[in-house]
């Protein structure tokens, strides 16, 4: 006759006439019978909880009641607001029936009111003034585990051993709640939470102490949290409480609380409905199809933030759309008796391929945790949890584990044992049964559904995306030192409990937020971020930045950057065309089009590039900004003609194969479009493309860009050419700058001469149209001074000119560049340029331009003709090479140098060797008597290990068949100059007297400059020290042409003078020294500093005539070659 059900079991049969169950299992038929038609009675007892199902059932009743006239309902509660539930039925009757308790005596000891305020140790006080009042059990009410865990400590260090003490909370494992209920002989103080206001009665209570406190879950709204906050409770709660000893007889409560703190708190306690998460409330509504929450006749409305909050959470869960209305996948979730996110987990979990791990998961979710935690052996709990929860990425992993060990043992243990295993590893054997219970449930309940299980075993990855779809909001990503950010900004951190605590993945989720001392995410898993925006695709936020061109893919590109809720949780790169298609057609305009960076230019802008380059590269070249219009005028020539939709290079193709001629038309750019002023008709004479130096054309390149390294005019010069170019003739530069370097030279002139030259602009004008702008190889500040002296008058001297101080644009700047186009230097002085790089110029040219010609040991004039250049074409450009007879290790080669004073240089020395080799014989007998001994030790201090004999010869030869004659070209002129070979003896002894002579007189000129120099004379004896070392070198008796060797003892007999006059009259030295040394300074600043160098010809008279003007002023009556005077010498140093 009397049945009863709960959750997974049902004792009910046909003649059931009562039937006991919970406010869920009766809400669950609802379903099935909207109207309770199987009832004619319905009693909510302990309606005053107010949980979520009572308030929801006490609407529904209300809402059926006018369709269900017969329907008797009866509602109790020990302590209710009868009124109010009276008004929510239309008035319906009360009836108060008396219980039968004992008179309470309330006391308050404030814990505000103590010096020290500590729970504990005011929980100790009340327990042992009650101690003084006679037996009876203590029952302490505080508010939750920890506060238990303290006062227990205290209290049993406190009192007697004969005093037990017994926790009591939900978490606690079963076998230890069961000790609250058995017989004890002594006295018993219970630490409880509110769990023993209502929920159990503990026997035997004659006393109570009451905290006043309360852990009270409420869910926030703002931030989707759980949160446990400690809380003052109700005046109603404070009743119960206190009502708790009054059962048995007269009791004692204690409030450590004022009594004028109970007056001004809350008559009741805030139902479940106004601090609960409503979104298995609002989705059952929606199923059931009982219309918005805000017009359902809850006793108590809800909040209306907790209702958008709850809807929220629903179209997370994608079980509403975006107007709040009930979808497929929310119909599937509403039949599960679960939480709606555990439901999403489930349903995902098909999808994945991983239905069979999640329902176990979802089970576990569904059910309190199995795992106890006794106080006196946490260590060895947390040990044996570990067994089954220690996977190194998830917790979740950890319910899969003990699933199998528990079905394992279910299988093979008896009840007994089974039992006995689970106390073995600190499991509630009742717990895992309701797990087990559940998990059937579900399984039916899918299996019903259609949903299919899968029969191989699912990846992390499937496992942990399904759970992710059910827990979307408890993302989280790390920030820093184990704190993360979750969804909405809110900070928190991995519980202790967890296994993932101390690894702290970078990104996590959790099945639960709760917030005690701070906000902890519990029961978490490891998960890749990737996985988020797939379930999330309904609530990610994509926003859209950097948007560029991308060149290979001919389209225009943007960082997208996937949020949800403040997580990033996507970066990639995405079509802007998507997102702003106007700015993606201004990119292909600007970047594309302009700017010709396209995978394939079409033929249209291929044309109008390269008009465009020819008109910036002359932009360049005239020095005239704004020459040609600017970027933006261009786009807008290209918008005007290009439609609207075409937004990237693909689009532009398919328009212009489409299109057609017509289509290119309107692309097309014109010349005057593109052009903002007028050139002039002769800009490529003035600004030419190519410059022709010396026979070699050279390309020009042209950039105004003040400031830039190569601003102005760069001649592009290919190594092999280097050696071969002579800086003045880039002095010159190109037409068009020869006027504005003429002015900047004027400029420069000192005040004095400048004066003369005002307006520059007009001379600078005036002086180039005379001198014309062809390049010469005259520096163009000698001809400028010239050509203004000329004009004015006013004489002036390319000295006077600083073109230093013009800026580096007039000044030509030169790129060297190798056979693959490589640049190998850079910079404005050619022959800086010709001194660091020569020898690889060298080795260059004669790579282009000898071969086939080049020849070395030669003993004959056995390779035709000599020509005096050839025209070789090398990296395409045409150089000019100059071939020569050279000398290299004492024999004759044949070489084609790169420049004429090159070849020059070497001819002599070369032609001299090849007149040796063909008259070897004469030249071995002639060098066995050319020097006595004597002579040749002289000479070997001088220079050790040179053959003065070798010497000898070579410069007889050279002065009979060499100086003054021209050189042969072919064999036959070479034949012909063999003609004077019986003039070497003669010449030989001449040049044997004159040498010998010469070196006895240096080595007693060198015996008279040996030991300490007076100071008196220290600065005439190293003028002569210097003056020798030119003179008299390793190698002068080669290297100075027999013409000048003939004086060499005229000049040694006036350094051996001029000291004999030192030593009487060092101050008359001294007067022409001083005189002197100016114009000899200037000599050498021009002399190389090998003294055996070829010169040109007009430095060489210069320096012969130098020789003469210390004989004149030194040893005057020796006489000289030629007249002489310091003015004489400074012309010929000006002229050469």
């Amino acid at each position: 006759l009397v049945g009863w059900q709960v959750r997974f079991h049902d004792r009910t049969g046909p003649d059931t006439l009562v039937k006991v169950m919970t406010d869920g299992i009766l809400l669950a038929e609802t379903q099935a019978d909207p109207l309770l038609a199987r009832y004619d009675t319905i009693i909510l007892d302990e309606a005053h909880e107010r949980s979520l199902n009572i308030d929801f059932l006490l609407g529904y009743l209300k809402r059926i009641l006018p369709r269900r006239p017969d329907l008797k309902v009866i509602v109790t509660s020990a302590t209710l607001d009868a009124r109010r539930f009276a008004e929510h039925f239309g008035g319906a009757p009360v009836l108060e029936i008396p219980g039968r308790s004992h008179p309470v005596e309330v006391r308050y000891r404030p814990l505000a009111e103590r010096d020290e305020p500590d729970l504990a140790e005011a929980v100790a006080d009340a327990v042992a003034e009650l101690g003084r009042e006679g037996p009876g059990d203590v029952l302490v009410f505080l508010p939750g585990e920890r506060e238990i865990r303290e006062c227990a400590e205290v209290l049993r260090r406190r009192h007697p051993p004969g005093t037990e003490i017994l926790p009591l909370y939900a978490r606690l494992s079963v076998r230890e709640q069961q000790r609250v209920f058995a017989p004890s002989g002594g006295r018993r103080v219970v630490l409880a939470t509110n769990v023993a206001e209502t929920s159990l009665t503990v026997p035997g209570i004659r006393y109570v102490v009451d905290s006043g406190l309360v852990r009270m879950a409420r869910y926030s709204p703002r931030s989707g949290i759980q949160r446990l906050p400690v809380e003052p409770v109700s005046q109603a709660s404070a009743e119960q409480r206190a009502g708790r000893c009054g059962r048995l007889g007269p009791g004692v409560c204690i409030r450590l609380y004022a009594e004028a703190d109970l007056a001004a708190r809350p008559r009741w306690t805030d139902p479940e409905i106004r601090r609960a998460n409503l979104a298995a409330v609002v989705l059952r509504m929606a199923a059931l199809g009982l219309g918005e929450p805000e017009r359902f006749p809850f006793l108590e409305p809800p909040d209306p933030r907790h209702l958008r909050n709850a809807r929220r959470t629903l179209h997370e869960l994608g079980a509403l759309d975006g107007a709040g209305r009930l979808t497929a996948l929310g119909e599937r979730l509403a039949r599960l008796p679960v939480d709606p996110r555990i439901g999403r987990m489930v349903l995902e979990a098909e999808r994945q391929g991983a239905l069979r791990e999640v329902l176990v998961i979802a089970a576990a979710l569904s059910v309190q945790d199995p795992r106890e935690r006794p106080a006196e052996a946490r260590q060895a709990a947390d040990e044996a949890h570990r067994r089954f929860f220690d996977h190194p990425r998830s917790d979740f992993m950890g319910f899969l584990k003990l699933w199998e060990a528990w079905h394992d043992r279910l299988r093979h243990l008896s009840n007994r044992k089974l039992r006995a295993w689970c106390r073995e590893h600190f499991l509630s054997y009742l717990r895992l049964r309701d797990w087990h219970d559940v998990h059937a449930q579900l399984h039916e309940l899918v299996k019903g559904m259609g949903l299919r299980e899968n029969t191989e075993p699912a990846d992390y990855g499937a496992i942990h995306r399904s759970l992710l779809a059910g827990l979307l909001g408890h993302v989280a990503m790390h920030v820093e030192d184990g704190l993360y950010q979750g969804a909405r900004g809110v900070k928190l951190r991995i519980h202790p409990g967890s296994g993932l605590a101390r690894r702290r993945p970078a990104w996590i989720v959790a099945a639960e937020l709760a917030e005690t001392t701070r906000l902890y995410a519990r029961t978490v898993a490891a998960i890749d971020p990737r996985w988020i925006e797939p379930l999330a695709a309904h609530l990610v936020r994509r926003s859209h930045a950097e948007p560029r061109w991308n060149a290979r893919a001919g389209r225009a590109d943007c960082t997208e950057t996937v949020t949800l809720w403040g997580l990033p949780v996507g970066r990639r790169r995405a079509d802007y065309a998507r997102v702003d298609p106007a700015g993606a057609r201004a990119l292909l305009v600007r970047e594309g089009l302009v700017h010709g960076r396209l995978p394939r230019r079409p033929a249209v802008v291929e044309r109008n590039l390269a008009l465009l380059a020819e008109l910036r590269e002359l932009e360049q070249r005239t020095r005239r900004g704004g020459l040609v219009v600017p970027e933006e005028a261009v786009a807008r020539l290209y918008e005007a003609g290009l439609p609207e939709e075409v937004t990237d290079w693909r689009r532009l193709e398919r328009w212009l194969r489409e299109e057609g001629p017509g289509a290119e038309a309107r692309l097309a750019l014109r010349r005057e479009e593109l052009l903002a002023g007028e050139p002039g008709d002769d800009a490529a004479e003035r600004f030419p493309q190519r410059l022709r130096v010396r026979g070699i054309e050279l390309a020009l390149r042209y950039r105004f860009e003040p400031g830039a390294e190569d601003d102005g005019v760069t001649a592009c010069v290919p190594l092999a050419a280097l050696n071969a170019l002579e800086p003045a003739w880039f002095e010159w530069l190109v037409p068009g700058l020869l006027e504005e370097k003429a002015a900047g030279l004027i400029r420069s002139l000192p005040k004095a001469l400048r004066r003369h030259l005002v307006p520059a602009p007009d001379f600078a004008r005036a002086a180039v149209q005379a001198l014309g702008t062809a390049p010469r190889p005259e520096p163009f500040a000698a001809a400028l001074a010239r050509e203004l002296a000329r004009m004015t008058g006013v004489p002036l001297r390319p000295e006077d000119f600083r073109p230093e101080a013009l800026p580096a644009h007039l000044h030509m700047r030169f790129e060297v560049v190798d056979g693959a186009g490589a640049v190998v230097a850079a910079g404005r002085d050619l022959a800086a340029l010709q001194a660091a790089h020569g020898a690889s110029a060298r080795a260059a040219f004669a790579q282009a331009a000898g071969a086939g010609l080049e020849r070395a040991g030669l003993r004959d004039w056995d390779f035709g003709e000599l020509p005096a250049e050839v025209a070789v074409e090398r990296d395409g450009v045409r150089v000019t090479g100059f071939p020569a007879l050279v000398e290299e290790g004492g024999k004759a080669a044949l070489r084609v140098l790169d420049s004429p004073e090159a070849a020059a240089r070497a001819m002599p020395a070369g032609l001299t060797r090849l007149y040796m080799a063909r008259l070897r014989d004469l030249a071995r007998r002639l060098a066995r008597d050319a020097a006595d001994p004597a002579m040749a030790l002289r000479y070997a201090a001088l220079a050790p290990g040179r053959d003065l004999a070798d010497e000898l010869v070579f410069a007889a030869f050279r002065a009979v068949l060499v100086d003054g004659r021209p050189w042969p070209r072919d064999r036959a002129a070479f034949e012909a100059a063999l003609a004077g070979r019986d003039r070497l003896a003669e010449t030989l002894a001449r040049l044997r007297e004159w040498v010998g002579e010469t070196l006895e007189r240096w080595q007693a000129v060198q015996r008279r400059l040996k030991g300490p120099l007076p100071p008196r004379r220290l600065e005439s004896l190293r003028d002569v020290q210097d003056h020798l070392a030119r003179l008299v070198f390793p190698g002068f008796v080669r290297g100075v042409p027999a013409a000048r060797l003939r004086h060499y003892p005229r000049y040694l007999r006036a350094v051996e003078r001029r000291l004999e006059k030192l030593e009487r009259d060092p101050a008359r030295d001294a007067r022409w020294l001083a005189e002197l040394r100016p114009v000899w300074r200037e000599l050498l600043a021009r002399l190389p500093e090998d003294p055996a160098a070829p010169l040109p010809e007009g430095l060489e008279a210069a320096r012969w005539l130098a020789e003469e003007l210390r004989v004149s002023l030194f040893a005057q009556e020796l006489g000289t070659a030629e007249p002489v005077s310091l003015k004489r010498l400074r012309e010929r140093l000006a002229a050469a």
